[in-house]
């Protein structure tokens, strides 16, 4: 995993144990908001994104990557309204790469492998949200990673049935690093 530290520069982050090599790279950039309540944010994330590798593997291309941008609440109200017409805070905006028309179908990183996309994720809305939910902030960002990895694979949330399919994939793979459900009827 890659971080975008506050020199601007990547700076490389160990991989996290379990996580197989060049199976799902992520390149993290700071771009706003207070994540000071997270510990070991950067390991959290990429042990979300190893447990999505090891379980989608027949989905992930080789050599996959992805970029995570921990943004604000505003940076994230701004690209929900500009790009979904939606004028509000979100907790987790996924965008697939979309290659130009001159250079082959939309969505054709993650059929070739390489890049898959951009998730921008809304600290103060993921910290209020956790709270609410009475869970640790670090458990709901690693959810909320995982959810926006697999609309960056095309799994989607439009219907029922897909929602149940999306629902009972993220959970399994939660589930593999000690997350509770993250849709299960509060106790």
């Amino acid at each position: 995993m890659r971080v975008q530290g506050d020199s601007g520069l990547p700076q490389e982050s160990p991989a996290q144990s379990g996580e197989a090599a060049g199976a799902l790279s992520l390149t993290v950039h700071r771009e706003g908001g207070d994540w000071s309540a997270f510990t070991d944010l950067e390991g959290n994330l990429s042990r979300a994104a190893a447990a999505l590798a090891r379980h989608v593997a027949g989905r992930l291309p080789a050599r996959a990557s992805a970029s995570v941008a921990l943004g604000s609440d505003a940076l994230v109200r701004e690209l929900n309204r500009t790009y979904r017409q939606c004028d509000a805070a979100t907790n987790v905006l996924a965008f697939p790469y979309q290659r130009p028309a001159s250079r082959g179908p939309a969505n054709a990183g993650a059929e070739e492998g390489g890049y898959l996309g951009d998730i921008i994720l809304a600290e103060e809305t993921v910290v209020g949200e956790a709270r609410e939910l009475g869970i640790a902030p670090e458990a709901h960002l690693q959810h909320l990673l995982v959810h926006g990895l697999l609309h960056l694979l095309g799994s989607d949330h439009r219907n029922d049935a897909e929602a149940e399919a999306m629902e009972r994939l993220e959970t399994a793979i939660l589930a593999s690093i000690g997350v509770a459900d993250p849709h299960a009827a509060p106790a």
